[in-house]
């Protein structure tokens, strides 16, 4: 858990001393490793083994592998919300006995995307718990949750970690070198996740390639352009939630960069494009563009119409 060792040490000693909850809340920006912890957290309750979570014993290995009968992930998304009938079969498990674990462990990931219906159906599980059932969800904001489901979870925070802590970890987890730890930790802004996924020889670093590619088309297009562009993008909604971060992110970079702080952007390898771009711009041009950005991205959290969002995002980038 790449740094987020304060939370480590805290649920091991909650574990150690007996004193787990009965629901946790994870909270943090995408990718910063709330599902990480999570399923660390599952194999710590049921490891077998000597120091938990070993990482070798039955239980953690089919915890790894997704296949312990005990242990329940229902992934949820921006796009892909988590339903009712999704949260009624986990309670049916819930109530039953566990076939091989310690206790039952139910993780539902990105619940602040959840129909209402599958919230307040949740509440009733967290309201009166079964005894050997620990419920773990996570979300990128709290304020899109159900107060009542907040108040009855244990929070904790996951805060991005810096860029060393990133590098650090990228050096001694994934055998990353230095220089290569480096860049990818401050590409990562943050996400801890996409770090390691990056350092491990995934598809990341071409898949951002091309999605500034599409920035770059977008900026450049005209009117018919931008339709065009909305209707391409618009396709693959489960992908435009991390296309915008993206974009929100090296946005930000333009305002630093215009600013005279180009020691600070994360998009480093970008320098060229940023200083070309930014030059290009007024401060209040680029303020307007993070505005449109950001604006865009709460209308995808709140399941507006994906095509119509990028067209009205694609045409006031164009203006500014």
């Amino acid at each position: 858990m790449i740094g987020h060792e304060w939370a480590v040490r805290l649920l091991q000693r909650s574990l150690e001393r007996g004193q787990l909850s009965h629901a946790y809340l994870l909270l943090g920006p995408p990718r910063v490793g709330k599902a990480t912890l999570a399923l660390a957290l599952a194999r710590a309750i049921n490891c077998t083994g000597e120091a938990p979570p070993c990482g070798v014993c039955r239980s953690c290995r089919l915890i790894a592998a997704g296949r312990h009968p005990d242990v329940h992930l229902v992934e949820g998304g921006e796009v892909r919300a988590i339903r009712i009938d999704q949260v009624r079969e986990l309670q049916r498990q819930a109530v039953l006995s566990p076939v091989e674990a310690r206790r039952r462990v139910v993780i539902l990931t990105d619940f602040q995307g959840a129909t209402p219906e599958a919230a307040n159906c949740l509440l009733k599980t967290l309201e009166e718990p079964p005894p050997p059932v620990v419920l773990i969800l996570t979300a990128t904001h709290e304020g899109r949750l159900l107060p009542t489901i907040v108040s009855r979870c244990q929070p904790l925070w996951l805060r991005p970690p810096a860029v060393p802590a990133i590098a650090r970890g990228l050096q001694e987890r994934c055998g990353a070198q230095p220089e290569q730890a480096q860049q990818l930790a401050r590409l990562a802004a943050g996400r801890v996740g996409w770090a390691v996924e990056a350092a491990r020889g995934g598809q990341l670093l071409q898949q951002r390639e091309a999605q500034l590619g599409h920035l770059g088309e977008v900026l450049g297009a005209d009117t018919i352009g931008h339709l065009r562009l909305a209707r391409e993008l618009s396709g693959d909604a489960e992908a435009l939630p991390a296309l915008l971060d993206l974009w929100l992110g090296w946005w930000r970079d333009l305002l630093l960069w215009r600013a005279g702080c180009s020691e600070l952007v994360c998009n480093a390898d970008q320098a060229a494009a940023l200083e070309r771009t930014a030059g290009g711009h007024t401060v209040p041009e680029l303020l307007a563009g993070l505005q449109a950005l950001a604006d865009a991205r709460r209308r995808l959290e709140c399941n507006a119409n994906p095509r119509l969002t990028l067209e009205v995002l694609f045409l006031t980038l164009g203006a500014s």
